[in-house]
């Protein structure tokens, strides 16, 4: 269970990160059809080209929605994981199938479509994960979303929920909080905070058990 200095701890590092978390949620009043925040690399080249084209149909909250069920599904079914990165599936054959086989299950949109397509077409089906993170992120800081991931060695009980819930909400003042817990037992104990793969907070007892570790393992 989180102890009451890892929330302590927490408290003392709302201040610092603040402004740090003001700066990656970025400027919302960008250009026509650009995303709220830059995206970087050839994932965030696809990413942003697809956002033009869905913010342009006003199809961007389908598209979301598109991504984050293939995502899912992903993850899920090995089968189609293996499907989406198989180089001997043509890109027409892949997209006629997920057409056809997904329609009515995901009511995929041809953008959607299209960017399986053109990701297959161009041998960079591997991207897709990092593309739809990448158009999924934008998104949610559209919206003033900000998924954050806690990790603990037990369950929270509601008090302590509630307790972080509090802290959390003032590290981005405005914004919608998605909160997910997860259960480790290999930290110990202590809390582990992802904010969206941007920041990264580790008060975990695992982290001060391996640098105590480090220490007795140095010579005297």
């Amino acid at each position: 269970m989180a102890s009451s200095k890892s929330l302590l701890q927490l408290r003392e590092l709302v201040h610092v990160s603040r402004c740090q978390m003001a700066q990656a949620a970025g400027a919302a009043a960008s250009k026509l059809n650009k995303p709220p925040v830059p995206m970087f690399g050839i994932d965030g080249r696809y990413a942003t080209a697809l956002y033009s084209a869905a913010s342009k149909k006003n199809k961007l909250e389908q598209v979301d929605n598109n991504l984050k069920q293939l995502l899912d599904l992903q993850q899920k079914d090995t089968k189609f994981r293996e499907f989406l990165v198989n180089p001997l599936i043509k890109p027409a054959q892949k997209r006629e199938i997920l057409g056809k086989s997904l329609a009515g299950k995901l009511n995929l949109d041809e953008l959607t479509l299209n960017l399986i397509t053109v990701l297959s077409e161009n041998g960079r089906m591997k991207l897709f994960s990092s593309v739809a993170r990448s158009f999924n992120k934008t998104m949610a800081v559209s919206r003033g979303e900000l998924n954050i991931t806690v990790t603990s060695s037990s369950p929270l009980d509601a008090t302590t929920q509630d307790e972080l819930n509090s802290i959390l909400q003032s590290f981005a003042k405005g914004k919608k909080l998605l909160v997910k817990s997860k259960v480790d037992k290999d930290i110990l104990g202590g809390l582990l905070i992802d904010f969206d793969g941007e920041h990264f907070i580790d008060m975990s007892i695992r982290k001060k058990f391996n640098q105590f570790s480090g220490l007795l393992r140095q010579p005297v």
